[in-house]
């Protein structure tokens, strides 16, 4: 498999200040080699231009959106990246940065592929919107701007309209909902697997029943967005928003060897690893071993 890194080092969609330094932490742990040795060819595009505002004008495109003009420029750059790259074969892997990128990642796969769906996996959902959410930070606005919901400069993010439909969005290990998310989820009927229902049942259970339901519905390409809080906080410091009660790193690891092994995931994003608030590298570590356990299981 020919594997495309591509960095996106930004912080604005978190408004807090670390994850901007993701992927250089990722290259100092060798992802290019530890991928790549799994008979894949490994291609590192380097880091996506990310313009520099000023703090005191993160406000200043939006009253109720931080850094709104920035955040859409560079998921429009990152969106024709991750459909050239998918239109030439190779797969995209998106590291990050916070998860506002992932806008423009399903904005790419969205204009390269047909029978698509993303799987969020993240404690948040993602799917505020800049009338609901009470941080004003786009990273958790960005899936639903994926799905036609919201400010109309971010939903047309590379080009206009929703990039996914709402029955092909699965959010798994979701836990800290904000009510505005709540009422989304209930009026759009969202295919939503919280961490409660992952230990109710299992996780191999659970992420067993999306996939026999992206099958039912005949998806032949699956977008993986990876967030490191879907871990639970205790094993990943080196995250913004870390929340209790979420997966051990034994069941997120199941996770992705289902997906891996499915042939279904044709481009990742993987996101929220925060170097300035990581412990003697633990979440970095971490992170690495989960892509060397990801790509071993990749065809």
């Amino acid at each position: 498999m020919d594997i495309n890194i591509i960095g996106v080092p930004i912080f604005y969609g978190a408004d807090k200040r670390g994850p901007e330094y993701g992927p250089e932490k990722l290259r100092e742990k060798n992802i290019v080699e530890v991928i790549g040795k799994y008979n894949h060819r490994v291609f590192d595009f380097g880091d996506l231009f990310v313009p520099q505002v000023k703090e005191y004008n993160k406000f200043f495109s939006h009253p109720n959106m931080k850094y709104l003009d920035p955040i859409v420029q560079v998921n429009n750059n990152l969106a024709h990246i991750v459909y050239s790259s998918i239109k030439s074969g190779s797969f995209p892997l998106i590291i990050g940065g916070d998860h506002s990128i992932g806008l423009g990642s399903v904005a790419g796969v969205s204009r390269a592929s047909k029978k698509f769906a993303v799987v969020w996996v993240d404690a948040h959902g993602d799917i505020n919107t800049h009338e609901t959410s009470e941080s004003a930070n786009v990273h958790g606005m960005s899936l639903a701007k994926a799905m036609g919901i919201g400010y109309p400069d971010l939903v047309d993010v590379y080009f206009k309209g929703k990039k996914v439909e709402n029955e092909h969005v699965y959010i798994v290990g979701a836990r800290d909902l904000d009510k505005g998310e709540y009422d989304l989820i209930k009026k759009e009927d969202l295919n939503v697997y919280t961490a409660k229902r992952i230990h109710e049942y299992g996780l191999e259970y659970v992420v067993n029943e999306v996939m026999n339901n992206l099958k039912k519905k005949d998806i032949d390409t699956i977008h993986l967005s990876f967030d490191l809080d879907f871990i639970d906080a205790q094993f990943v410091p080196g995250t913004g928003t870390p929340v209790p009660d979420g997966m051990t790193i034994d069941e997120a690891k199941i996770l992705l060897r289902i997906f891996a092994e499915s042939g279904l995931v044709k481009s990742m994003d993987f996101v929220e690893l925060n170097p300035l608030l990581d412990r003697n590298d633990m979440t970095a570590d971490l992170a690495i071993d989960l892509l060397d356990w990801t790509f071993k299981y990749m065809a």
